[in-house]
């Protein structure tokens, strides 16, 4: 039976127009970092390049060694600038700092990355050596469903930013989190589905 990551993990759902306060487990990622513009920056697409091998690698070794088969996740990423209306407001991409990740599966260890890893890069995958396993915990956040394009995400982060974590006596904590529901190669950019994520704590904490 293929596991489906994404339906089992309840902070992987998220509704558009909501803002809900979740709790996300400690969850193990391969993670590749770099920066600047998405679109045009040699390292993002060297990152993507270097993570999907891996990630399948994976996969394979699951189904092979383990039996346990799965969905590979959604990729994910960790965005941020150093002037935080670089990313938000003007949305200066060139500035942008980024980490992109996909998530592995609770069984899979260490070992498991390090040979997929070791797999990719003899078979000449670039940056295969510049992806790492890694756990992040982001703990308490406030999520929402962005249904569109991401050049128009800033409102919908504004909102976030500005009223809702201020109104619920939050403040933000970690880095700006996406998760990508769908395939931008094949979906209109309209219809794209992302869940948009700010780890957050209490005032008073």
């Amino acid at each position: 039976m293929k596991v489906d990551l994404k339906k089992e993990t309840a902070t992987y759902a998220a509704r558009r127009g909501r803002f809900d306060l979740v709790t996300v487990p400690p969850l193990p990622y391969l993670m590749c970092d770099g920066a600047g513009d998405p679109n045009t920056a040699p390292a993002y697409r060297r990152a993507l390049e270097a993570l999907y091998p891996v990630a399948y690698g994976l996969k394979f070794m699951s189904t092979r060694e383990l039996d346990r088969d799965y969905v590979v996740p959604p990729l994910e990423g960790l965005w941020w600038a150093d002037d935080p209306e670089l990313f938000t407001t003007r949305r200066d991409k060139s500035a942008w700092q980024w980490t992109l990740m996909i998530l592995v599966p609770e069984w899979l260890s260490a070992d498991h990355v390090d040979r997929a890893r070791e797999a990719a890069g003899a078979k000449g995958v670039d940056g295969a050596r510049d992806v790492r396993f890694e756990t992040l915990d982001e703990g308490l956040s406030v999520q929402t469903l962005h249904v569109g394009s991401y050049d128009d995400e800033a409102p919908v982060l504004a909102e976030l930013h500005d009223r809702v974590i201020p109104e619920r006596g939050l403040r933000m904590t970690g880095r700006h989190h996406e998760i990508y529901l769908s395939d931008a190669r094949r979906t209109a950019p309209e219809k794209l589905r992302t869940i948009l994520r700010q780890p957050v704590e209490a005032l008073s904490a």
